[in-house]
Formats: C-alpha cells, sequence, structure tokens
C-alpha cells in the first residue's frame, strides 16, 4: 500500500492563510533574549540566555500548532534543566531572521530554510529529522486536471482509514522520486500551480528547479501563488483555483478530515528528486555547551513515548539524527540558483 507522510516541511513555507504573527511568548522583541554578549563563534565567552526560545514554521492549522510546540517545549525544557518558550513565526524568512536576532535560539526548519539560517543568521545546523525509516522526501505534483497530466490510468488506492487517494504516472507505486516526469513536462510557462512559501524546499525551489530541467521553463519567471502551507496548496488545487499544485507527499493527509474527497479531488501524478529532509539548527551565538546539551537533550525527549508523539504531533517527525552537512550542502546549490528572491 503507497505510504503517507503528514508533515510539511518542511516541510515546510511565506504569505500565509495559516498566518501567525509571533504566537507565544517566545516571540517578543526582548533585546536580552538571545545573550546578545556572545561572541561570533559561540565559543568562549558567551553569555547564554536564562531562557530558550523554541522557533516553528506552520505546517498545520495555527492554533493546533501552537498547542503541539507548547507541548514540545515543555518536554525539552524538562530534559534540558531550563525554561523553553515557543515561537510561531510567520514563515520560514521570518524564522531564519529570528535566530540572528535573538528570538528564537532553536528554529525547526526545511533543508533550504535551514542552509539559509546557518548562511545569513551565523546558525549551526545539528540534527535532521527521520521518517519512514529515510533521511529524504520529495514533491509531490498533484492536479485536479487528470486528463491533461496523467499520460496513463487513474490509480485509486484505499488507505487504512478508508480515505481513496488518486494516483497516477506510477505514482502510486514509487517510493522515491523522481516519477511522472512526463506529465510534468505538459506543464507551460504560463501555467498557474499553487505552490508554498519562497523559501520552502518542496514547496518552491525543488519543484521549480525540475520544472526548468524537465520542461525547460524559467524557474524564476512561473506563474506561482504561494499558498502559505502545504494544506493549503492541496486546498487550492481541490477548489479549482489552480490546475496544479505542490506540497510533501502526502500532505493530503493533512486535510482528509476536513475533507472526506480529498484524495479524489486532487490526483497526485509526479515526484521530485529526493530532498533532505527538515532539521534543527541553533542560534551559533550561543556557547558550545549548551549547543550540545540542547541537541541531546531533543535527542532524548525523541527516545520517549510521550516526546516520540510530540514530535510526531508538530512535524511528523520519527527520529532525530546528526545532520548530514553533505547533504545539505545539495540544497544550498539549489537554493543558490534562486539567490536575490
Amino acid at each position: 500500500m503507497k505510504r503517507t507522510i503528514r508533515w510539511a516541511a518542511v516541510a515546510a513555507a511565506a504569505a500565509l492563510a495559516l498566518t501567525a504573527c509571533g504566537t507565544g511568548s517566545g516571540g517578543d522583541e526582548d533585546a536580552d533574549a538571545g545573550g546578545n554578549g556572545a561572541n561570533e563563534d559561540g565559543g568562549e565567552g558567551s553569555a547564554d540566555p536564562d531562557t530558550i526560545i523554541l522557533g516553528l514554521v506552520p505546517s498545520q492549522e495555527i492554533d493546533t500548532l501552537v498547542e503541539d510546540a507548547d507541548g514540545l517545549g515543555a518536554l525539552i525544557s524538562d530534559e534540558l534543566g531550563m525554561p523553553v518558550e515557543t515561537y510561531v513565526s510567520e514563515s520560514y524568512a521570518a524564522l531564519v531572521t529570528a535566530m540572528g536576532t535573538g528570538q528564537a535560539h532553536i528554529g525547526m526548519f526545511g533543508p533550504i530554510a535551514l542552509v539559509q539560517a546557518a548562511d545569513q543568521s551565523g546558525a549551526e545546523i545539528v540534527l535532521q529529522s527521520m521518517r519512514y525509516g529515510s533521511p529524504t522526501y520529495h514533491t509531490q505534483w498533484f492536479t485536479n486536471d487528470p486528463d491533461t497530466y496523467c499520460l496513463d490510468d487513474v490509480v485509486e488506492v484505499t488507505n487504512d482509514d478508508g480515505s481513496v487517494y488518486t494516483f497516477c504516472n506510477g505514482t502510486d507505486s514509487a517510493e522515491t522520486g523522481p516519477a511522472g516526469e512526463d506529465g510534468l513536462a505538459l506543464i507551460e510557462q504560463d501555467t498557474p500551480i499553487s505552490m508554498v512559501d519562497q523559501s520552502s524546499a518542496s514547496g518552491y525551489y525543488y519543484p521549480a528547479t525540475q520544472l526548468q530541467r524537465v520542461a525547460d521553463l524559467d524557474p524564476l519567471a512561473l506563474n506561482t501563488q504561494f499558498a502559505g502551507g502545504h494544506p493549503n496548496s492541496v486546498l487550492n488545487v481541490a477548489r479549482g483555483d489552480y490546475p496544479v499544485g505542490v506540497s510533501f507527499d502526502d500532505a493530503r493527509d493533512n486535510v482528509v478530515e476536513e475533507d472526506p474527497q480529498i484524495g479524489e479531488k486532487v490526483t497526485v501524478f509526479a515526484y521530485s528528486d529526493e530532498i533532505p529532509n527538515d532539521g534543527v539548527a541553533v542560534a551559533g551565538d550561543l556557547s558550545d555547551e549548551l549547543t550540545q546539551q540542547i541537541s541531546d537533550a531533543m535527542v532524548a525527549v525523541m527516545e520517549t513515548e510521550e516526546g516520540a508523539q510530540a514530535f510526531d504531533d508538530v512535524y511528523s517527525i520519527e527520529g532525530l539524527v546528526p545532520a548530514d552537512l553533505e547533504a545539505l550542502d545539495a540544497a544550498r546549490q539549489v537554493e543558490e540558483n534562486f539567490a536575490g528572491l
């Protein structure tokens, strides 16, 4: 049976329909929150904060994410032995900025924003997520017009909960990307596309790069609208606002309760190349000791039953491993193609 992934990167993601403007007590402009006496390398002489701020970006309804984030923050606080507050940013770009200004000390990012946090805000990448035993994932392309973008019969797959999801172009059986690229070649430069966030790996950078390779389209001149979240992108296409859209695989899980027919309204017809999973970065002005303590605490929480549930609730994370900086460098190269946006 086709596996499904509920995260967002993410994955994910922006001018949000799921807008959160600095929700949580960690989101204020307190100049002391970031330990401003720190030196540049975060080592000797750093003035560590008394309270750690955990920053996230919405991949689900904002009220639900705030509640889930608070629960995760409390568990990390208990393990770390110091207060942890949560800060839900309005976009990946805003969270990248927050990592360099003391508004966030821990950031949970998609891969593109993860390298941006390191390169632009001096953050240290420490951990990467695991899902289904894999450190990678892919974009799914979906459509409300299978007559155009499906080059074979639409396949219906019934999930364990009884929901029917539709696929074509071999995506029902493909476990990794790329897949269905002949269907992508039918997209034209002016085809309206629902994407996720201008800083999202699976919701913009990788699918736009894929269209450049497969259909010879200018990735900087696509007719895109950023939905502000992976579930929103699915809903855009389900409503008929756009003929095609992108999200992580399978973001339809996140809206099936709201719309039980979502799997039939939108058909997955292609996958992108594999993308390094999202991960965790720590502010670069923290001491080396505190940076290691935070990393150890998050891994320790993940290894408990309650902690595993909390990470799953927030971003469907099933494990945490040391960051693969070499794999993330490939994401950095993709991001560099969009410099200046």
